[in-house]
């Protein structure tokens, strides 16, 4: 009995003790969730709106690339894409030989599609075809029931209406690179594409706008509910370039299929209206992903189409850096005007021969004449007397031997060299020979397309500072080219007028006198007249052997070792607007490869700016007569009141 009562105390205390815990346990869950419901209610409420509502970053249009008259260089277009929710496709295999039977779909887009779809969760869409056609759009609608799961999407993508016409100049847009990652928000967005080169490249940040937001609820696994709210992105800055686009398009088009380059320039403001590089590529297939098998073409063709050859080729001037060296020897009295040499086809100087380009020579010439023939051998003698530094030091005044400045990538400095430079570079002291062949235009010197425009654009304008610009900032500027009285370029290089005019008078005799190299291929009608001087540059020496097989022309040669040709001139020779330089990658003699492209090309721009000049006259006109009429009529209604 004792035993027993002892037995009861004990569990009694037991009971307590466990009733005691548990009642402590329920008021500590009790007063946590009181803390946790009242006190921290607003807090939690504030992070479950936070979980169930997303934001997502939209990209925004891509801003647009004109013309000087507005003409869309670069654009955007719709882009059909073709994607494919995994959870809603119960076999995934099955779904693509579905979609294959529709549109084509290679066995490198299922592996990718089925790698996608391992990493992501189920109800993220996966892009299967990027930049459908519209045919192909409708055979996947009409067979969407056939399709569980595939839907199609509307983006944007990158045009270039023009394709290869422009694409050295724009560039073109491509997928984020780990180099280009800076931080902006827009670059992690999978669909985002970056200016690879050219004025993409240049004006990127420019062009990419601003992103837009959407504002989605999800519910707790990540799908996707609903959209709640959507402001879209901002579109990147509009910008207007120099170039006519029209004259791009004929520029590119006038070269065939020769490897060259073709730059038109205004000679008072400095504004491109054409840099056109042969052959190119097209922009497009760069935007949609270019294949392998275009690639590989790109890059096995000798003709270099990924090269920009108005800015990156550098090519020996040849004869038309003869104005230089006239120049130099001028502006330092070392020659005058009257300054004769009897050329018989050669020079020799030492144990060395200095061939003309004619064989057997053009008699005595003056400097006149000599630039209207391009007589080497007086040229010779000009370079002899001057000196390489002199001539060397008048070229850079005329924009060669460093970069011209347009700023677009990959432009080239060219080399015009000194005595200095070759002992500092070369470690061997300058040659008298050298002298002689750098009076042509030939052996270290070399001049991009661009700057040879530059050269004679400043040759134009009358010896003044022009420097070439390819943007009109701020966009709504207008091309400065439509008033041909404007003021004049920069500041004065220096040069004598007198000077300048001998080179100029050579300049016209070489495009419009019966014994000009250019005189085939000069512009009949007389307000147009241009002015120019052709140039043929060797890639390689002929040897005395291959003179005597007579082995010598153009024509008897592999392509690659065929010489260059270049043409550089101004029109009108009277009153210059307009400059431009012609060079044909080994396309021979300059008077007959490169002398009637740029012919064409300077008839087509002075043709379509003189256009372009009536309609704004007529537009002025037009607005002038508007006011006489208001001004008119208020005038009629006041008598009209007086009298009565």
């Amino acid at each position: 009995m004792i035993r027993d009562r002892a037995r009861y105390r004990v569990f009694s205390r037991r009971a307590v003790v466990v009733a005691g815990g548990k009642l402590a346990l329920l008021s500590a869950l009790a007063g946590r969730m009181y803390y946790l419901q009242v006190i921290e209610a607003e807090r939690y409420r504030t992070l479950a709106e936070d979980n169930r509502i997303n934001l997502r970053l939209l990209a925004p249009p891509r801003g647009i690339i004109f013309d000087r008259y507005g003409v869309e260089m670069a654009t955007n277009q719709q882009n059909y894409r073709l994607v494919v929710v995994p959870e809603r496709s119960p076999d995934i295999d099955q779904t693509l030989d579905r979609v294959a039977r529709f549109i084509a779909l290679d066995e490198r887009d299922r592996k990718r599609v089925k790698k996608v779809i391992r990493r992501k969760r189920g109800f993220v869409p996966v892009t299967i075809r990027e930049n459908l056609d519209w045919r192909e759009v409708a055979k996947i609608e009409v067979n969407t029931p056939e399709l569980p799961g595939v839907l199609i999407e509307v983006g944007q993508t990158r045009l270039y209406p023009f394709g290869e016409a422009a694409a050295h100049l724009l560039g073109y847009v491509g997928a984020v690179s780990e180099r280009d990652i800076t931080g902006d928000p827009l670059l992690q967005l999978p669909s985002f594409r970056v200016g690879k080169n050219g004025v993409e490249k240049v004006r990127d940040k420019r062009l990419r706008g601003r992103g837009g937001r959407s504002e989605i609820e999800v519910d707790a696994t990540g799908r996707v509910v609903r959209e709640l709210s959507r402001k879209e992105g901002q579109p990147g800055d509009e910008i207007r370039l120099t170039i006519d686009m029209a004259l791009q398009e004929f520029a590119y088009k006038r070269v065939g299929n020769e490897s060259a380059a073709v730059t038109v320039m205004d000679v008072r403001t400095g504004e491109v209206l054409a840099l056109a590089s042969a052959p190119a590529f097209d922009p497009n297939a760069f935007t949609k992903g270019v294949t392998r098998g275009y690639w590989r073409e790109l890059m096995a063709n000798e003709r270099a189409p990924l090269t920009n050859k108005s800015i990156a080729g550098q090519y020996a001037p040849g004869s038309t850096f003869k104005m230089m060296v006239a120049l130099a020897a001028l502006e330092a009295g070392l020659a005058g005007p009257e300054h004769s040499v009897f050329c018989r086809g050669f020079v020799q100087l030492g144990n060395a021969r200095f061939h003309c380009w004619k064989k057997h020579g053009h008699g005595l010439v003056d400097m006149h004449t000599a630039l209207q023939q391009s007589c080497d051998v007086y040229f010779y003698d000009l370079a002899r007397r001057a000196g390489i530094n002199r001539i060397a030091a008048m070229a850079e005044r005329f924009g060669l031997g460093a970069p011209a400045g347009i700023g677009l990538p990959g432009e080239q400095p060219g080399l015009m060299p000194t005595r200095e430079w070759k002992l500092a570079v070369m470690g061997q002291r300058w040659q008298g020979g050298e002298d002689l062949v750098a009076g042509i235009g030939q052996g270290f010197m070399l001049a991009t397309p661009l700057q040879l425009a530059v050269m004679a654009a400043r040759i134009g304008n009358g010896g003044h500072e022009v420097t070439p610009r390819i943007f009109l900032d701020p966009p709504g500027e207008r091309p400065q080219t439509s008033d041909p009285r404007q003021p004049g370029p920069g500041a004065s290089l220096g040069i004598s007028d007198a000077a300048m005019d001998v080179v100029r008078r050579g300049m016209f005799a070489v495009s419009n006198t019966p014994r000009g190299t250019a005189y085939r291929s000069r512009i009949r009608e007389k307000r147009w007249q241009i002015a120019g001087k052709t140039g043929t540059s060797q890639v390689r020496r002929i040897t005395l052997s291959e003179r005597r097989r007579g082995i010598i022309k153009n024509a008897q040669r592999p392509w690659k070792e065929r010489d260059h040709a270049l043409f550089v001139a101004y029109a009108p020779a009277h009153d210059p607007r307009f400059a431009i330089s012609v060079v044909v990658e080994h396309g021979g003699g300059g008077s007959k490869a490169a002398a009637p492209i740029a012919r064409d090309v300077m008839v087509e721009a002075l043709r379509r700016t003189e256009e372009a000049e009536k309609a704004v006259g007529r537009e002025a006109k037009s607005v002038e007569v508007g006011r006489e009429r208001a001004k008119a009529a208020l005038g009629g209604g006041t008598d009209r009141d007086g009298g009565r």
